[in-house]
Formats: C-alpha cells, sequence, structure tokens
C-alpha cells in the first residue's frame, strides 16, 4: 500500500490541527492469497492530528476501489489513534485499526496497545518498541484473540 498525504498548510491550523489529503494505491503485491489480495486498487486518504503537550490524537482513513476490474474491491480503513510522550522519551499510543470491506459487509477489528522508546544508535535516533493488539472483531475463520509486534522505526530528523 502506498499512501501520500497533501496540506496546503506549512504550519498547523488556528485551532492545532494538521491535516491533509491525497492518493493511495494498493499494489499486487501478495505472494499467496492468504496474505491479501495481488490486485489493484486506488482511492483516497486523509489524515488529521492534533499535539496538545505531551499528546498527539487524530486520525487516519482512506477507501480503496478496485482499479482493473478483476476482483471487486471496495473497503474502507479508519485508525484512530492516541499517544502520550513522557519526559524520557517514552511513548505510550493506543489505536484501532479497522477496515471494512462493503462487499462482504465485514469488518476487522485490531485494537493495538504499544510502548515505545525513543534510543540512538550511534548518531541516528530510533524508536523501539513492542506492544499487544486484541482483535474486537473479524470475519468468520479471520484473527481472532492477542497478538504480539515488535516495532523499530529509524527516524529521519531535518
Amino acid at each position: 500500500m502506498f499512501k501520500a498525504s497533501f496540506s496546503p498548510q506549512k504550519a498547523p491550523t488556528n485551532s492545532g490541527w494538521i491535516w491533509g489529503v491525497g492518493p493511495v494505491f494498493m499494489l499486487p503485491t501478495a505472494s499467496d492469497s492468504a496474505l491479501g489480495l495481488d490486485q489493484f486498487g486506488a482511492g483516497i486518504t486523509g489524515v488529521a492530528l492534533k499535539q496538545t503537550g505531551p499528546w498527539t490524537y487524530g486520525a487516519l482513513a482512506n477507501h480503496i476501489w478496485d482499479v482493473d476490474g478483476s476482483t471487486d474491491i471496495n473497503s474502507t480503513y479508519f485508525q484512530p489513534f492516541v499517544s502520550y510522550v513522557t519526559h524520557n522519551k517514552w511513548t505510550f499510543s493506543t489505536n484501532t485499526e479497522l477496515t471494512y470491506d462493503w462487499n462482504t459487509d465485514s469488518a476487522n477489528i485490531p485494537i493495538n496497545f504499544t510502548a515505545t522508546k525513543l534510543v540512538m544508535l550511534g548518531n541516528r535516533p530510533v524508536s523501539i518498541g513492542g506492544g499487544l493488539r486484541y482483535w474486537a472483531d473479524s470475519p468468520s475463520g479471520g484473527a481472532s484473540g492477542w497478538g504480539a509486534r515488535f516495532i523499530m522505526t529509524f527516524l529521519f530528523p531535518k
């Protein structure tokens, strides 16, 4: 999946919101049907967030339709999020990654809880952490119960 968000503003709005809209593309990269659709899709994406002191909250959303006509894709993704950063560079976050398939009237709803720490690897800042995921809902035969994830994000500040 490739997403690009563009904002006409160089700074947050007067009320402190940062936002952008743009295209989203689903590329045919799945090597197995269990891993995803091996089809092209395209749509629109948007993001809005606000930072207030140590808090960041907002949402990311997109909608993708089928492009090549071989599969009927009509999918909405919605990710509300909230995070808190401590003075010693720990970040605690929660979000959900709701995906709704309009063709099958089904949803995947994992809820994520993560903790990361900003550290230096040499002279490069890196965010390292982990989290737990709980599947609140999924189609029959889909994911369920609890899961875990490891997170490592390389940062490239200006």
